[in-house]
């Protein structure tokens, strides 16, 4: 159990998952099966092997030694994957000694390796990278080594498969497989800059998306893209055809277009959205009740909260905390937080909540660090009454759940993988702040509230997209 431990530890320091074989026979040979001749075929984070070894199977015994020689290069950063490689190359008919001349021990996310440039086709590079979030490499002192990855000319980017793609755009690489986190398409911080970035320079072919678990080690949700080099750079929408893998084996195929307006991000509907109906002086959103706030604001009134960051015997700790009368009118007078990630549950979804109904409390504090992933009281300026906080909350909810049907919530983070019966789900704070920004609450007369209300208990959101429209013309 404690080496098993250790396995992961390391694995989890070098942002490594290992791919099995048949990953490679099911959604990647096909695609490739009759450009065997034309590449040389490269991994340059190979592990074992298994994203380039099983191409030898097509090729007759008696030339396998020579296409190896000619068309294949393993490169991994662990003697023990090397080692790996070339036991798996034996298994094909490679000998040991020539197995050696192709697969290299070498860290390939430091440089490229250039003398691959001088081989006799061009090169096609199909790997499964490393991949490790830029917020992880920070907090942890194994980890910290990469931080030299993300300076300089990689400013900005926030995955260590960024970092590796990044290598390929710049050292002039045609074809690309790459297995990366579902990031790369529905993020948005963690993944908008590289998108702007490196889409102009690719198309991308073909994409499989999972929301199934694929890897033994890891929760990551992963998906399979096909890049290929566009003729002449340039900044236009993306368009290709995604299969989504679903749970109980159900494929759904799904034509997709990328638009850079929209930092290239799936399901950028949701973001025309919040842009055609931003109002003008909308609330403004402030986030979390800090332990900053409660020195600036200490006196005599009591006031029942709960610790966000005291999670215990599956509740949050409650606490008393003691406030002047300024400080506690405003954190009873502001009852909604917002749960930024699915719990799994249907009713546990992301968007907002009431404190009181959810907690029993008045408030959620926030005693230490702040996490996204926590429970977050939102203040709203200027005050709005209950009331309208209530036909906030619902309206916010009501849009979110639309928009999660309309576009299979593409427009939200994947979490993580879950047995839950959908694909959990992030929502960011950027995206409440914005869909807070689209509620019209000053432009509405009473009359206007009790009729968003119906249209919401209707779920007629044809009905509140004509409603909003109408207020934004007054």
């Amino acid at each position: 159990m404690m080496q098993k431990m250790e396995d992961n530890k390391h694995r989890r320091s070098l942002g490594v998952h290992l791919t099995s074989r048949d990953i490679f026979l099911k959604y990647i040979f096909p695609e490739i099966k009759d450009k065997l001749l034309e590449h040389t075929w490269i991994d340059l984070y190979a592990g074992e092997g298994n994203l380039i070894l099983p191409i030898l199977n097509s090729i007759p015994i008696e030339k396998r030694i020579q296409f190896f020689m000619d068309h294949i290069f393993l490169i991994d950063i662990q003697p023990e994957m090397v080692h790996k490689c070339v036991i798996n190359a034996e298994k094909y008919g490679i000998p040991p000694k020539i197995a050696n001349k192709n697969i290299y021990l070498r860290d390939n996310l430091e440089t490229f390796p250039t003398f691959l440039n001088n081989t006799q086709f061009p090169l096609y590079h199909i790997t499964n990278p490393p991949y490790l979030y830029l917020g992880y490499i920070k907090k942890h002192k194994e980890t910290q080594k990469y931080l030299e990855f993300f300076r300089g000319k990689n400013e900005g980017y926030q995955d260590l498969y960024q970092i590796a793609m990044i290598n390929d755009l710049r050292n002039g690489i045609e074809n690309l497989i790459y297995i990366i986190p579902s990031n790369f398409l529905y993020g948005a911080s963690v993944s908008n800059k590289f998108r702007k970035d490196f889409l102009k320079y690719y198309n991308i072919t073909k994409m499989n998306i999972f929301e199934t678990k694929i890897f033994e080690f890891t929760g990551t949700n992963i998906c399979i893209g096909f890049f290929e080099r566009k003729e002449v750079p340039k900044t236009e929408n993306v368009e290709f055809t995604g299969l989504k893998m679903k749970k109980y084996n159900k494929t759904v195929e799904k034509r997709y277009f990328l638009k850079p307006e929209f930092k290239y991000r799936a399901g950028s509907e949701f973001d025309e959205f919040l842009k055609e109906y931003y109002v003008q002086d909308p609330l403004k959103v402030k986030y979390y009740l800090l332990k900053d706030d409660l020195l600036k604001n200490e006196g005599n009134n009591e006031i029942k909260v709960i610790d966000a960051n005291c999670y215990q015997n599956n509740e949050y700790k409650k606490l008393i905390l003691h406030i002047n009368d300024k400080f506690k009118k405003k954190i009873v007078s502001n009852i909604l937080y917002v749960r930024t990630v699915d719990s799994g549950s249907y009713d546990g979804r992301v968007g907002l909540g009431v404190i009181s109904e959810d907690f029993k409390v008045n408030g959620i504090y926030v005693s230490g660090n702040t996490y996204r992933t926590h429970p977050i009281q939102i203040f709203l300026e200027p005050t709005i009454t209950r009331q309208d906080q209530i036909l906030l909350k619902n309206y916010l909810n009501f849009i979110l759940e639309r928009f999660r049907e309309k576009l299979d919530s593409e427009f939200l983070t994947t979490y993580k993988y879950s047995n839950a019966d959908y694909t959990r789900k992030y929502l960011g704070l950027t995206q409440v702040r914005s869909l807070i920004e689209t509620f019209p609450i000053i432009n509405m007369s009473s009359d206007d509230k009790v009729f968003l209300y119906d249209l919401i208990i209707n779920k007629d959101f044809d009905g509140v997209i004509v409603f909003l429209k109408k207020l934004k013309e007054k």
